[in-house]
């Protein structure tokens, strides 16, 4: 039986995983936290049907437990790979006959636009913070009390040339638009606020959503970005933005701000290329061998990609690629066999 190494327990290895097992091989799943499930472990609900993001976790898990020939391999974090083995920070090396790389991506630091208080400021959150605080049911001010008015502002480490992430995190935009829908549902009598570059409503029902954020919970959206935020002696925000559609300057205070951070490539990318001889593009994401017909191939024969590891992806991507990369990597173990078999 053929061996898989499926390096990242997110949702796209996990994909790749079963699908692999379920394909003949051989799976380990190497994840470097102490569970699998990535960053949906802390999500709340998806968009745009609002389902719980625990309902796809659960049923991810579910799968993964019901394969027999998946061995999952926590609390691991691997520090090199090529096609037949992959080396880990303990010092244990694993032989294999192919590799997926599902590492994911890493969330952008607010705190480094320090314009906007992430860090300095009571209630300016970040839009991983918000999810999280949907979770628990405490969505709430640092005094405990409820917001009267809230900003979500766009674009916080996504297109942005003076932190160096030139690209766009693609699902910003709509996140933002959940999230506001969320707080009206939590706080229909509160003002709700999305400052944004461009929407970008690129997907299935993201339109609609969109549509249906101004029309029935009537949510503001106001084309400019905020330029300053600091505190007022009421402890509030007051942020200054520009709306560039009016070309009007903007000056209003909130009771809570929330920065929507982009997707920024994993630090394990640039050790990886070092140490493996993979690609990364200017972004930093793994550079595929093709675009359109080799998406989730390396350019490395045996080593594959799933997921976020290439470019930003939204929840039904991954689970689409760990498809493709596991029938990819399938498929190159069958001719392999074929051509070792003929020699």
């Amino acid at each position: 039986m053929k061996h898989i190494i499926v390096v990242g327990g997110g949702i796209a290895g996990m994909q790749c995983a079963v699908e692999a097992a379920r394909g003949g091989a051989a799976v380990t799943l190497i994840e470097k936290e102490g569970d699998t499930g990535g960053k949906l472990r802390n999500w709340h609900k998806l968009f745009p049907t609002f389902t719980p993001a625990d309902e796809v976790l659960s049923a991810l898990r579910h799968r993964l437990a019901r394969e027999e020939n998946i061995t999952v391999k926590t609390d691991c974090e691997v520090t090199a790979v090529t096609p037949r083995k992959v080396a880990t920070a303990s010092g244990e090396e694993l032989a294999c006959d192919a590799v997926v790389l599902a590492t994911g991506f890493a969330l952008f630091d607010a705190r480094v636009k320090e314009e906007y208080g992430y860090g300095i400021y009571d209630n300016v959150i970040t839009s991983a913070d918000l999810e999280r605080m949907f979770n628990d049911g405490a969505v709430k001010l640092k005094s405990g009390g409820a917001p009267r008015r809230i900003a979500i502002l766009h674009c916080v480490g996504s297109r942005d040339e003076k932190v160096c992430q030139r690209h766009c995190s693609k699902v910003c935009c709509v996140t933002g638009v959940k999230q506001a829908i969320e707080l009206k549902k939590l706080f229909p009598s509160a003002d709700v606020f999305n400052f944004y570059m461009d929407i970008r409503m690129f997907g299935p029902g993201y339109e609609e959503m969109y549509r249906e954020a101004q029309e029935k919970y009537n949510i503001h959206f106001v084309r400019g970005r905020i330029s300053e935020v600091s505190p007022t002696i009421d402890e509030r925000l007051q942020i200054k933005a520009e709306d560039t559609l009016t070309g009007r300057p903007l000056k209003i205070g909130v009771d809570m701000l929330v920065l929507l951070i982009g997707m920024k490539a994993d630090a394990m990318n640039a050790s990886l290329e070092e140490a493996s001889g993979l690609r990364r593009q200017p972004s930093g994401f793994m550079q595929p061998r093709d675009s359109f017909l080799g998406n989730v191939e390396s350019g490395a024969e045996g080593i594959f990609y799933a997921g976020a590891v290439t470019a930003p992806k939204s929840v039904g991507e991954s689970l689409n690629e760990g498809t493709a990369a596991a029938r990819a990597a399938l498929e190159w173990l069958g001719a392999t066999h074929k051509i070792d078999s003929q020699r």
